[in-house]
């Protein structure tokens, strides 16, 4: 049999890989393991149970789950084969952030994980009835309450219901995270999705003899997608209940597979450099090399490996790759990698460690993959976001004589169109029907798409010259003493950065280079360190900035910023208009005095 609805992938998987544990949860401190038959009866219990609860196809329940589960996988396809919309909302939503996703999609019902999202959604001032939680949880509708086995009659509603969905079907509303303005709610049919699932199981190496841990949330279309396409291709999932818990669930799964956002792979590298600031002379020399070895890796699947290179890799294995591997469960061979840039020096770092990392790059409105760098030989050149995939049509718009213009898209995976948002859904598309994507990309090496910024925020200096803060930012990133940057210079003769440093690998450098340690607040203003980020500024400044994009003044801040307290998105990517309103008067100061580091 073939899926042409996302309902229809667990049944798919029943004809051709039926797993004993096809997915895995922790429930009450325990894993708890699903067969695809197990999943498939589930389904179809909850299905009935909404159904018998009066719920139509159209109604659009909301989601709010502090991470994957089985129960989160099998909740929302029960809800799809009724015809409902399921509207996931991600967990770091403020407040009038959920009240206008809650309004805007009509949303009438929730499913919620535990009793912090019942309170998310009471401090939101909402009153949805009925409220259905995967665990107890005080004056909602548990999960064994909703289940129900169908009867024959219930049984032949349900089948007629399924038969009436098609490809084209509204499958979800998926709300943008957004760095400006409102939430906007994008539709998704059957068909966007699957075309897109289908699209990945022809690139990624993922099938029924291998094992995946999903820790992303399934808010985001990227995991979701990626969740469909190991059901798709009989690859059981094994979900982490936090971040916290991934280093312990790696060693306890020993996963082949996952997907992860840059972030997880920059800690999983501080991680290492922790070892190494506790080793001894010796230890530190030798990480010190096998971590510069790593970042010159030369394979990229184009040539071959030079021999002195292939034994030094060798050694460095043997001294401490294998211990990294080690701590990822061992089996780890392949990691996809989106939702924002990955530095080209840790796709490098992976690869030399035999952990093959791979960027690609998408939008919710395009469900999401547009491009994907390929696992197989020729197919990654790390610093971009790889070929189209397979049935995207990808191509640049009004190209500048670099080449460079906004990427637009085209094909079964691009949205139906904004919630409400008529004029805006048509503003988002070129006259002859390509989604414009907000970002500007050229194409290089012939195939390869390379994203260089958005749109949108591009700043012209006073100079007259224009600047791509994005890329700036990636450029100061490598530096692995930089947590955040945001780069300024609208109207200004210069760029300036602001930085928040990664304060544990400073305090290592402070520890080795005998600057006393007292509190962030302070150490931002010691000169020895303000000398070091000036040397690491310049240092990038001449290695990988052009003239006009070098950062001339920056200003250390002893801030954090997380989707929390509003400076970034869920996905972890910069909200400027938020970060330029937090710190208008230090930007300000940046540019009027040259801050701390002119």
């Amino acid at each position: 049999m073939d899926f042409t609805r996302l309902f229809d992938i667990l049944d798919y998987q029943l004809q051709r890989y039926p797993h004993q544990v096809a997915m895995a949860g922790r429930e009450q401190g325990a894993w708890r393991h699903w067969s695809t038959r197990d999943l498939i009866r589930e389904r179809d219990r909850i299905s009935t149970g909404l159904l018998l609860r009066g719920f139509k196809p159209g109604d659009r329940i909301g989601v709010l789950a502090h991470c994957g589960s089985p129960r989160w996988a099998i909740a929302d396809a029960a809800m799809l084969q009724l015809g409902l919309v399921p509207v996931p909302v991600h967990t770091t939503s403020r407040p009038d952030e959920l009240t206008h996703i809650a309004r805007d999609a009509d949303i009438t019902a929730f499913f919620i994980s535990n009793t912090a999202m019942l309170d998310k959604i009471r401090q939101a001032g909402l009153q949805p009835d009925p409220v259905f939680a995967f665990e107890y949880v005080e004056g909602t509708v548990h999960w064994d309450a909703l289940s129900q086995d169908p009867d024959a009659e219930q049984r032949r509603q349900l089948e007629t219901i399924r038969a009436g969905i098609s490809g084209k079907t509204l499958a979800t509303v998926l709300y943008t995270s957004g760095t400006t303005g409102a939430p906007k709610g994008v539709m998704l049919s059957h068909a966007n999705i699957v075309s897109n699932v289908k699209s990945v199981l022809a690139i990624v190496p993922v099938g029924p003899e291998r094992t995946a841990v999903s820790f992303l949330p399934l808010s985001h279309i990227f995991e979701r997608m990626v969740t469909y396409v190991y059901q798709a291709a009989g690859t059981p999932i094994w979900y982490v209940e936090s971040l916290e818990k991934l280093p312990e669930t790696l060693r306890r799964v020993r996963p082949h597979f996952f997907t992860a956002v840059p972030r997880v792979l920059e800690r999983s590298y501080e991680r290492l450099l922790e070892r190494r600031n506790q080793a001894g002379f010796l230890g530190k020399k030798i990480l010190d090399w096998a971590l510069a070895l790593g970042e010159q890796y030369p394979f990229a699947g184009l040539h071959s490996m030079p021999l002195a290179y292939r034994l030094k890799r060798w050694a460095a294995d043997l001294l401490v790759y294998r211990h990294w591997r080690r701590a990822m469960g061992g089996r780890v061979e392949h990691i996809a990698v989106g939702a924002a840039a990955l530095q080209p020096r840790l796709g490098r770092l992976f690869a030399a460690a035999r952990i093959e990392v791979r960027e690609g790059y998408g939008l919710t409105e395009t469900s999401p993959v547009v491009a994907f760098n390929r696992f197989e030989p020729g197919g990654v050149h790390f610093g971009t976001v790889g070929i189209p995939a397979p049935g995207v049509d990808v191509r640049i718009g009004e190209p500048d004589e670099q080449g460079e213009g906004e990427v637009e898209v085209r094909g079964p995976n691009v949205m139906q169109g904004y919630l409400n948002l008529p004029e805006e859904t048509a503003e988002r598309f070129t006259p002859d029907g390509w989604l414009k994507t907000g970002d500007i990309g050229r194409i290089e090496f012939k195939r390869f798409l390379k994203i260089t910024g958005r749109k949108s925020e591009i700043f012209k200096t006073s100079s007259g010259k224009f600047v791509a803060p994005a890329f700036v930012e990636q450029q100061i990133l490598r530096s692995p003493y930089v947590e955040h940057c945001l780069a300024a210079g609208l109207n200004q003769p210069f760029v300036g950065v602001l930085l928040v440093p990664n304060f544990v690998q400073l305090e290592a450098w402070c520890a080795e280079n005998k600057v006393h340690w007292t509190a962030p607040e302070y150490m931002i203003l010691n000169p020895r360190v303000l000398k070091l980020f000036r040397e690491e500024i310049d240092r990038i400044n001449s290695a990988f900035l052009g003239p006009i994009e070098q950062v001339q003044a920056f200003h250390l801040l002893a801030d954090t910023w997380t989707p929390e307290n509003g400076m970034l998105t869920p996905t972890l990517k910069l909200k400027r208009p938020a970060l330029h309103e937090q710190y208008s008067s230090v930007i300000e100061a940046l540019f009027h005095t040259g801050s701390s580091a002119r």
